[in-house]
């Protein structure tokens, strides 16, 4: 165990056991605590990315950006890597790894960590979310990966990450969506707010249908709710109508719609909150901690 710690580092093992976790704090106590020997060069080629890593794609003008700057500058932040069969694999800082390959270079500072697999995937999706935005279906796979190979509740991930479960909920929703729904998510054809309308319905067909019309007329969220509510409701003049609304619990329902990620209306002194199928429903419950 002790051997282990050292190669893990002072202080990681509780780290990564409290309930919250953060990739800043993370690298800072790596950063902190390695000795000047323990930072090394390592050929490029011999780098592999971190098998966990859920983004899928990179924003070439940020890289050639980064590149310019590490041209200039070098790379200041060691990256930190995983001993593998053959070579390394990065545990944290894949861009710095591309950039330094645009910028011409052949090392990179690096410290090496003997990381299990799940911190590994726990790093990975951490720097994504918490320093570069991943897509939404990018992030829903991250987190039904974490879920199923740590065996965790959509609670406890919730915590790990710092967002709420209702966001889980939500997101792991979009990949219920058919593959062509969940391209355009990616490139930002359409977004979270239409995918999450879309998430809701059951035919695949009126999904696809409904996820061009988006694209083509170039619908709002509100005019895509309206018509999914109505088959016959295809027309934007007539999605574009407004209907009267009571305004006195107009912040009650907005809210209630943010957490639910549902329709709700306030009548009198009823609230009434729509679903469209029985996994919507139990959504719903699971959002709301009822247990049936």
């Amino acid at each position: 165990m002790e051997t282990r710690k050292r190669a893990l580092g002072r202080g990681l093992e509780s780290l990564f056991n409290s309930e919250n976790l953060d990739i800043e704090t993370i690298e800072k106590q790596i950063y902190e605590t390695v000795d000047k020997e323990e930072i090394i060069d390592l050929n490029l080629s011999d780098l592999r990315p971190n098998p966990y890593q859920p983004r899928k794609k990179f924003d070439d003008a940020a890289l050639s950006e980064l590149a310019d700057s590490i041209k200039e500058h070098g790379v200041f932040q060691p990256i930190i890597v995983k001993k593998s069969i053959k070579g390394y694999e990065i545990i944290a800082g894949e861009r710095r790894v591309r950039a330094s390959k645009l910028a011409g270079k052949t090392t990179i500072p690096a410290i090496i960590r003997a990381f299990t697999d799940e911190q590994m995937m726990e790093i990975a999706l951490l720097e994504n979310l918490q320093r570069e935005n991943l897509s939404s279906i990018e992030e829903a796979e991250a987190y039904k990966a974490m879920i199923e190979h740590l065996n965790l509740t959509q609670e406890l991930l919730s915590k790990k990450v710092g967002k709420s479960r209702s966001h889980i909920t939500n997101m792991l929703g979009l990949l219920r969506l058919p593959k062509e729904v969940q391209t355009l998510i990616i490139n930002n054809e359409i977004s979270m707010g239409h995918a999450r309308v879309l998430s809701k319905l059951e035919d695949v067909n009126k999904i696809i249908s409904l996820a061009n019309k988006v694209v083509s007329e170039k619908l709002t969220v509100r005019d895509l709710e309206r018509i999914a509510d109505n088959d016959d409701y295809m027309r934007v003049n007539k999605v574009k109508r407004e209907k009267h609304v009571n305004t006195e619990f107009k912040y009650v329902e907005d809210m209630l719609k943010e957490k639910l990620d549902a329709k709700v209306k306030i009548k009198g002194h009823k609230i009434e909150i729509s679903f469209t199928n029985v996994a919507d429903l139990n959504r719903i419950l699971e959002v709301l901690d009822v247990k049936e």
